[in-house]
């Protein structure tokens, strides 16, 4: 296992309000990982074209592709919305390429999801972000934080209260930083395929 350098994490979030809980989700976890020596960045989503309405030369679209390649484990953090993820986190990932080249930006990167409720726990939105980290071949880790009432969950300052959902976000945060150290040096061969070897 090497520890020549912190694990690289990206975090996105699903909402551009002012008091955006997904956002507030996001850096209370980003302090968490922080803490336990990850390197944290965010994309800030502002701007950012819908999927198709623009050329991939778009400079949020470049943006968002380079921190994609600098990360080694994402966090994708969403509200739930009409009992789904939010457009906005939707239309971030339908901007990373499965392929740019011959290279594949999220294969072998590991992954945690988070949501955010306004009313009662639910497992909507990280259900559906799942599907999405499985389909860009991504190590979505066991762990999930799911924050009902989120309204209630953080003080005046943006910080998150004492509960068992931080509990749980700590204990997300650690298995990310923890599997992104095991797979590491690990990526190479897990993602090899034999249908992908073979020449016709």
């Amino acid at each position: 296992m090497s520890f020549d350098h912190p694990p690289r994490i990206l975090f996105l979030y699903g909402s551009l309000r002012e008091r955006s809980y997904s956002r507030l989700l996001a850096e209370e976890a980003a302090r968490i990982i922080g803490d336990l020596g990850a390197e944290t960045r965010f994309f800030d989503p502002r701007g950012l074209p819908l999927h198709g309405a623009e050329p991939a030369t778009h400079p949020k679209v470049q943006e968002l592709r380079e921190l994609v390649a600098w990360s080694e484990g994402q966090v994708w953090s969403s509200p739930e919305m009409h009992g789904n993820i939010s457009g906005l986190i939707k239309t971030q990932i339908d901007w990373i390429p499965l392929e740019i080249g011959s290279i594949r930006p999220t294969q072998g990167k590991t992954l945690a999801v988070m949501q955010v409720s306004g009313g009662s726990q639910s497992f909507n939105a990280v259900n559906s972000l799942r599907i999405l980290g499985r389909w860009m071949r991504m190590f979505t880790i066991p762990n999930q934080s799911s924050v009902a009432k989120a309204y209630q969950e953080f003080d005046e300052e943006g910080q998150m209260k004492d509960s068992p959902f931080r509990d749980r976000l700590i204990d997300v945060m650690e298995e990310l930083h923890k599997f992104t150290l095991l797979l590491r040096d690990k990526v190479e061969y897990l993602t090899d395929r034999y249908s992908e070897r073979a020449k016709p």
